[in-house]
């Protein structure tokens, strides 16, 4: 390994023929190249939907009524039914597991139109009454002011929490919004803070912001809900899945609201954590494939060493006989051609890692600099060093593959057969 003229031997051999050198390692080269590259793409994909996801408890789903599909305990087809406050403290108080069960009533989107003004603003916006536990589940930032509080849920305060888009919409530049009063539906609520949001949860950021939070109480006292819940969102603590929980979740409430057992219809969910596991598992699929084909690129490019030192073995047929007339041991031989075998895929495979890191670095230069990238679904298109040492394994073991067969040819030579050789 570490002799001068064994190495001087090598090179020499690369280099008495150049164009067929670079040739045979472009193989190589190429195989390694795609493959980093298509981790690399795969990793900035992952990057940009997490992003998406940052600050939301993925263990978490969504729950809403429907009208029952089947009729049960004297009881019709079809009939509506609403949660309550009951359903809440009854998910707490029987399910071993629950982080958070926050109720939610809204007026706007689904809930039909509201009718937000400031002074002689108006504009139509989502206004939701919440538990101060929703901010634990929801991405978002207090720019100004405080989120909301029990102080707030206890004393029926009409305050409220709007988003930088709200903002934008009904108050002048410059205008301070701490303080002041909206109108939701002619109900006068006082502003004690401004958030802004890093995930559109399922909708555009922009809309995102246009979003209005007042205390769950004083909602259903002024718009009249009573004891009403429209919504649930169900956060599992990080020991428990809220996938796995759900199943008992819908069983307390078929009981409390006399539901056939069976009836999967009455009650509406989005399971965010059954989403979320099915989007990594898309990740995972995506490095398979990109593996799969980088290394089937590369087996390509081991075939073509391959046949080319076989050539080399074929033309120091001569030599080989030398040597082995010589006292050289098969070993000896073998080696040769294997250290000759991995040297040139090693080279190859590392010119090949060091250019797909060349351009993934001005790939990030360009994306880090892009006036608006908070929103690309493409983040940080990298490898990390378990990646390298891979790629490293894969290429010594290639290499050595692609010398096998020719270091066997040029042992099972005849010192005389090769000597005879013209």
């Amino acid at each position: 390994m570490f002799s001068r003229d064994k190495w001087n031997e090598i090179l020499e051999s690369l280099t008495s023929n150049v164009f067929r050198t670079v040739l045979t390692a472009f193989g190589v080269f190429w195989g390694i190249f795609i493959l980093v590259i298509l981790l690399a793409a795969g990793t900035g994909l992952e990057n940009g939907i997490k992003r998406g996801f940052s600050g939301i408890a993925t263990n978490s789903m969504f729950m809403w009524s429907q009208t029952a599909s089947k009729p049960y305990d004297g009881l019709p087809k079809g009939r509506r039914y609403n949660f309550d406050l009951s359903d809440v403290e009854a998910l707490k108080a029987k399910i071993n597991g629950l982080e958070y069960v926050s109720p939610r009533n809204q007026l706007g989107g689904f809930g039909g139109d509201n009718n937000v003004t400031k002074g002689l603003k108006t504009g139509a916006f989502d206004v939701y009454g919440d538990y101060p536990d929703v901010i634990n589940q929801e991405p978002m930032d207090i720019v100004e002011g405080r989120f909301l509080n029990m102080n707030d849920i206890n004393a029926n305060r009409k305050a409220a929490v709007i988003g930088q888009g709200v903002v934008d919409a009904l108050y002048d530049k410059g205008e301070v919004a701490l303080g002041s009063y909206i109108k939701i539906n002619g109900v006068n609520f006082m502003v004690i803070g401004v958030y802004k949001k890093k995930s559109g949860m399922g909708r555009d950021i922009e809309e995102a912001q246009k979003q209005i939070y007042v205390p769950f109480t004083s909602f259903s006292q002024a718009f009249n809900y009573g004891d009403r819940v429209s919504w649930m969102a169900i956060t599992a603590d990080n020991n428990h899945s809220i996938t796995q929980l759900k199943s008992q979740v819908f069983d307390i409430i078929k009981k409390r609201h006399r539901i056939h057992p069976e009836d999967d219809r009455a009650i509406g969910n989005f399971d965010l954590y059954e989403q979320f596991k099915k989007i990594q598992g898309l990740f995972l699929a995506l490095n398979l494939v990109a593996y799969f084909v980088g290394i089937l690129v590369l087996i390509s490019g081991v075939i073509g060493i391959s046949n080319i030192m076989l050539i080399v073995v074929k033309e120091r047929t001569k030599e080989i006989g030398v040597r082995r007339a010589l006292g050289a041991s098969p070993w000896n031989i073998r080696g040769q051609v294997l250290l000759e075998s991995v040297f040139l895929t090693i080279i190859s495979g590392m010119a090949g890692i060091v250019f797909a890191t060349s351009i993934l670095g001005v790939v990030n230069f360009f994306l880090s600099n892009m006036e608006d990238n908070s929103e690309m679904m493409f983040v940080n298109p990298s490898v990390d060093l378990f990646v390298v040492v891979i790629a490293m394994t894969i290429l010594i073991i290639s290499g050595l593959l692609a010398g096998f067969i020719p270091a066997q040819n040029a042992v099972k030579i005849k010192p005389v057969d090769a000597l005879r050789t013209e």
